[in-house]
């Protein structure tokens, strides 16, 4: 039976006896392993894999299989002797790079008490990681028919420019190349982490695509539950360009205030200054501003000394602007931006929104 985006509660009563492992002598009294479903959707970015095609593996703690099969041949009841166990649950095998193969899973150990029910939880979380690459406009019309190359220690993956999937790897180090005109060069390395999606944009101007990344958690399950729920981080990586909002270019930002100095200099109004500090929240008006998502308003950003701040009193509020700026760093349309260290060229102001401010943004690098 296909599981939908609600997958209904079913309680199974799982026995199973292990014809190995009888003792001479009287037997103890065996105990049951109890497995159910119990999970709701709410709105699940992703797609429900189906519970029924789960691998399960149950084991001994000697290693010794006791089951090996797809959920839905699970014998109705299992009988084992007292002891220590394992199961795992995977949804899908995963070895090398694939496009659009997300893997969930879970692994647990428990304990057969005699006589007793034991119901193990597990939660099915994604265990790969993946890499999601878009290309601008401008890059495109500068470097037409070139080809990114996404490698991993397990194998690689190939992205055209007109490539729309998400690929998955292996949690670990990947490292991107861009081959044009016969020319092969290494662009950036990242370490993945598991049930972690990161979209790279990368352009060859200030031409971003706005991109809308929310993770919903899917499943409040008490026995079982897949949980989709993913952490989003978004880059944004300029290739040979000194453009506005490139990353890694050459502009010296060594003389960048803080957020703290930043402050303190706002009431002598100074134009066209570097400030850096992390993207704490947004949302300002006179009496507050939000630290915490979902946020609602696009044209301002509350800049704070540290990336886990919660004081108003503490950071500085900053003007975006209609235009590509803002498309960038918004974090109504760019919620991954939360936390990340950013450094802003603009003029200081001593009030905008009950607190020193920064208004009128040229410039940023987004780290």
């Amino acid at each position: 039976m296909k599981k939908s985006c609600i997958i209904t509660s079913l309680l199974l009563a799982l026995s199973l006896l292990s014809c190995d492992r009888i003792m001479s002598g009287p037997s103890p009294q065996k105990g049951f392993l109890q497995i159910a479903f119990e999970s709701q959707s709410s709105r699940a970015i992703t797609e429900i894999p189906d519970t029924n095609l789960f691998m399960i593996e149950i084991s001994e703690e000697s290693g010794k299989s006791i089951f090996s099969g797809i959920y839905s041949s699970l014998p109705k009841q299992m009988k084992l002797l007292p002891g220590d166990y394992t199961i795992s649950a995977i949804s899908r095998k995963f070895s090398e790079p694939l496009f659009d193969a997300q893997q969930f899973g879970d692994y647990q150990t428990f304990t057969i008490e005699s006589g007793v029910i034991s119901a193990v939880h597990l939660s099915c979380a994604q265990l790969n990681a993946g890499v999601r690459l878009q290309t601008g406009i401008n890059f495109r019309a500068e470097y037409p028919d070139g080809t990114f190359y996404l490698h991993s220690a397990t194998g690689s993956l190939v992205y055209g420019y007109g490539e729309k999937r998400t690929g998955y790897f292996k949690p670990g180090p990947v490292w991107l190349e861009f081959c044009y005109g016969g020319n092969t060069s290494t662009l950036l390395t990242r370490e993945l982490a598991a049930r972690e999606i990161l979209i790279l944009r990368i352009d060859a101007g200030n031409n971003i695509k706005e991109v809308s990344s929310t993770a919903d958690k899917y499943g409040e399950g008490f026995s079982m539950e897949i949980d989709t729920s993913l952490s989003y981080t978004a880059e944004n990586f300029f290739f040979n360009s000194g453009g506005s909002g490139s990353e890694g270019d050459n502009t010296d930002l060594s003389g960048a205030l803080s957020v703290g100095e930043a402050r303190s200099k706002a009431s002598e109004s100074p134009a066209g200054v570097w400030v850096y500090g992390y993207i704490a929240g947004g949302d300002c008006t006179a009496s507050g501003c939000s630290f915490s998502p979902p946020f609602k308003s696009v044209t301002n950003l509350v800049l704070s000394p540290t990336s886990t701040s919660a004081d108003k009193e503490s950071c500085l509020a900053v003007q975006l602007q209609k235009g590509d700026i803002r498309q960038v760093l918004n974090l109504v349309d760019h919620p991954e931006n939360l936390g990340r260290l950013v450094y802003l060229k603009g003029d200081l102001v001593p009030k905008y929104y009950g607190i020193p401010g920064l208004q009128n943004i040229s410039d940023y690098r987004l780290k």
